[in-house]
Parts: C-alpha cells; structure tokens; sequence
C-alpha cells in the first residue's frame, strides 16, 4: 500500500486500539491459507499464489486477474492478503472514486519503481465495472506490457461490464459464494479469536442458523450482525447471545425454516399450489418465506419453470419463457436483486390462465409405452432414404401435407396399436382455446377416407 497521512494515523489508531475497527476488517485473513471459502482458487501454482511470491515462474511472470463474485464473497480480502503477503509494490483504487487520472498517476509511479528500484507493482481496482469504456482503456497498456499486475473485483457479469480487450489480458476467476458451513467457521473463529471478540460472548445453535440465514453467503453481512448482537447481548450483561437478542439487533424475524427438511418441501408445495390456484398474494409470501430463510434462488427458478408448464401450458404460452428468462437472470444477478425476478415470475405465473392438458397427455402417452403399447412405426413413415428402403416398402405411399391444400394429410401416423388413441384433451381457458379449436379441425380431417 501508499498511504497517504491520514490513511497512515487511521493505521496506527487501529494497530493501538483493535475494537475500532469492525469486526470484519478485524478478521480479514492474513494469509492465504487462513482465506474462508474459494479452495478452487487458491491451489498451489494458482495466480493468487504466484501473486504473494509462492513459486517461480521465471520469465512467465503473474498474470492480471479479474475476481467476479458476488458481494461478500471474498474478493477485497484476497485482494488485502495479497497486499500484506507480497514483496511488491500494492497500491489501490475504488472505481466509485477514481478516475483516468488516478489511474495514470499509479502507472506512472509503477513504471518508475520498476526502472529506478526494481519493484513491480500490484494494482488492485475495486468495482472495476463502474468505469467506463475510456477508463478501462487506460488500463490497457500497463496490462499489456506488466507494468502493473491488475487485480481487479466486480459484482458483475465480466463480459458485460468489462471491455473485451482487458479481459483477454486477464486471467477470470470466479468466487462462489461461501456455504453455510465456510460462514460457520467464519463466525465461529470470530468468537474466539483475540482479533474477533475473545471468548466474550457464546451463539446457541438456534442463534447461529439463524444468524447463517441472515447473511446468505455473505461473509461481511455475517460478521457485521455478530458484532451489532454481540454488542447489544453485552450491554445486556449477557454471556450468550439469544435468539430474541439478533432479532432485535438486526430487526429480521426467524424464519421457521429448514432448507433441509420438511418445511424446504412444505413451503415449496405451498409456493407451487398457491401459483396453481391463482392466489398471487399466498404465492408471494411463501416466495417471501423461502428468500428470506435463504433458499438458493436457482430451487425456486426451476420450480417456476416447472409450474409453467405443468400448471399453465397452452393456455399461456408465454409462462414457460418467462419462467425461463427468470432462472436465466437470477443465476447471473443473484440475491438480493433476483428477488424481484423472483416476484416478477412468480405474479405472471399465478395470475396467468391455467391449464394441464400438456401434463396429462404425456402422462397418459407414456403410460401407453410403459404398458406396451408401442408396435411397430407404419412403413409409409419410415425413413426412406437409404439404399434399398424402397425394396424394404419404407417411406411408400406416404403424403407429403404441404402439398395438399389444406396442409394436412389423411394417414395414419400412430401405430395400429394406438390409431385413434386421443392423449390432448385441451381447455379452453385463455389462449389454449384456440388450441382447442385446431385439435378438434385436425383430428376430423386426419380421419376423413382418403379418396
């Protein structure tokens, strides 16, 4: 780091006095190895690895790296270790406050500790998706020459928010979000180590799921509500913080909710029932229960997209690509924004016309199959365009229905096991009607006598 003096007396403050500073910067890692989470990233040989020295790559010097994940995740703390663990030169910028300028003045002081002290330079740029095209340029030629090595973090898609040619001279790494149990140990260490709070306080178990609830992944919001009940348990002249005390501290009431148990199967049932019989506000609060208790966005996605179609069908046809768009953008976006992608699907799927013509007519073709009822394909629909299928009597007398007038031929298409067998059995709630209308047209004219 370049600290500037008040950067420098803020350092000192805290090396002095430790409880001044939150309960997460206290407990950033101070080595790689003491990193909660992101094991994939963090293998021998790995860039962040070669970033703090490990290795000796020769002439193949470490690569610049763009960290995407999303918030809470780790990527400001890898950034941090490298800081502390490597012999280079670590400056760092925001995006939120930097400009073309800033980042010039770093090259330049870059390029002169490598010419006059040998030192190389590490860049660290946070929020890198809040620069623009031009700024992001400027970036370009002390990547590509190494100048600087960048590290670079982003909540955002990469590929949409950083330009093509700073990626190409990136490595990406992507960070996962933290488990349940990478926020466990987390919190857990932070109780007892002398950084964190020292043995002052315990977590009861219903505290502690609770507490995992809350935080979603995010390391940094977990510790944040540790410290806020931690602190108000104590002014409490309690050893222990309860239940009753997070709620409190944090104003978010426990979810009666086990991801791993009846209520994960419960409230799902409810979600999907609720949107089957067109109750919007029951199916938005049990969507409300399961966001809040935590539950992975992409389980509720696929069961919107199950819903569109085992519910809603044809009677609208734009269900499914709803659901779809919406399991689409909440893997990319994740909490809290795919909330309201959540809540989007979730209304136009209740309130949608209903129909599950789609799910009985293959329950009922495939019941047919199971029973055997299969027999062989009719030969006129067999493939005909091989060598000596025609001998074979495949793909003869077979009528081509777009040269008919009215676009249908009158053949049979089921095997003699199943001819007139009927699985669609449309409704004729919204759109579907019009489905109705055409099965009934088609099913007379396939059958009429050919002439």
């Amino acid at each position: 780091m370049e600290p500037d003096l008040f950067t420098a007396a803020a350092e000192e403050r805290q090396e002095k006095d430790p409880a001044a500073s939150p309960l997460a910067v206290r407990m950033r890692p101070r080595t790689l190895d003491e990193v909660v989470g992101q094991q994939h990233l963090l293998k021998p040989g790995s860039p962040l690895r070669r970033l703090v020295g490990e290795g000796n790559g020769g002439p193949a010097g470490p690569s610049s790296v763009i960290l995407w994940g999303p918030p809470g995740t780790g990527k400001t703390t890898l950034a941090y270790v490298v800081s502390k663990a490597t012999n280079k030169r670590f400056v760092e910028l925001s995006a939120i406050t930097a400009g073309v300028k800033e980042v010039r003045a770093v090259i330049d002081g870059a390029r002169r500790a490598t010419g006059g002290f040998g030192k190389e330079t590490v860049l660290f740029l946070d929020e890198i998706h809040r620069f623009s095209k031009a700024q992001q340029d400027s970036l370009l030629p002390a990547v590509e020459n190494r100048w600087v090595t960048l590290i670079a973090a982003t909540t955002e898609n990469p590929y949409f928010s950083v330009i093509s040619p700073l990626l190409s001279r990136s490595l990406l790494l992507t960070l996962e979000p933290l488990t349940d149990d990478d926020v466990r140990g987390l919190l857990r260490r932070a109780l007892s180590d002398e950084r964190g709070l020292a043995g002052a306080v315990a977590l009861p178990e219903d505290t502690e799921d609770h507490l995992l609830r809350i935080a979603g992944g995010d390391a940094r919001r977990a510790l944040t509500a540790l410290e806020a009940a931690a602190g108000a348990a104590l002014d409490k002249g309690e050893t222990e913080i309860g239940l009753t005390t997070l709620e409190e501290t944090v104003d978010r009431a426990a979810v009666k909710y086990d991801r791993d148990g009846d209520q994960h199967y419960d409230v799902a049932s409810a979600l999907i029932k609720s949107i089957r019989g067109s109750d919007v506000d029951a199916a938005l609060h049990y969507l409300a229960r399961m966001i809040e208790a935590g539950e992975d966005p992409r389980f509720i996605a696929r069961r919107l997209m199950i819903s569109a179609s085992e519910d809603i069908g044809l009677a609208d046809p734009n269900a499914l690509p709803i659901a779809v768009a919406a399991a689409q953008a909440v893997a990319m976006i994740g909490f809290p924004e795919a909330a309201l992608t959540l809540s989007h699907a979730t209304i136009a799927l209740a309130l949608a016309p209903k129909s599950n013509s789609a799910t009985t007519a293959i329950g009922a073709a495939m019941a047919d199959v199971r029973a055997g009822l299969a027999g062989p394909v009719p030969p006129h629909l067999r493939d005909g365009h091989y060598k000596g299928a025609a001998k074979l009597g495949h793909a003869q007398g077979y009528v081509y229905p777009h040269d008919l007038p009215e676009g249908i031929a009158a053949q049979q298409y089921a095997p003699d096991a199943l001819k007139d067998r009927e699985y669609y059995s449309p409704t004729r709630h919204g759109a579907e009607a019009r489905y109705a209308d055409a099965v009934e047209w088609t099913r007379k004219h396939l059958r009429r006598k050919q002439p």
